[in-house]
């Protein structure tokens, strides 16, 4: 399974959501999972259980700076495949190549 998601503070005193977004990265990337943070979404890649499992956690990093939080989530469930992280960007690089 590969997920793209995007967690942000609501409210609060700033306008900055660096910090509460930087506490959810770094559950994400002390999961272990393979993972890809750009932007406006963090990549991670695993089985469903331990994906969900760290987008809950990278959630209640952001909650415990946060009166609310905003979540999106998108999801590739594809069995049996895995290490599509970079094999979905290199089978569109392939095919830019042979433009």
């Amino acid at each position: 399974m590969l997920i793209a998601f995007s967690v942000s503070p609501l409210g609060g005193e700033s306008d900055s959501v660096a910090e509460a977004v930087a506490a959810a990265v770094r559950v994400v990337r002390e999961s272990g999972l393979p993972n890809e943070t750009n932007a406006m979404f963090t990549l991670v890649e695993g089985e469903w259980d331990e994906v969900m499992a760290v987008v809950k956690a990278a959630t209640e990093a952001v909650q415990a700076a946060a009166p609310r939080v905003s979540l999106v989530l998108k999801a590739d469930i594809r069995p049996g495949f895995t290490g599509q992280m970079a094999a979905k960007v290199e089978r569109v690089e392939a095919h830019l190549r042979e433009l």
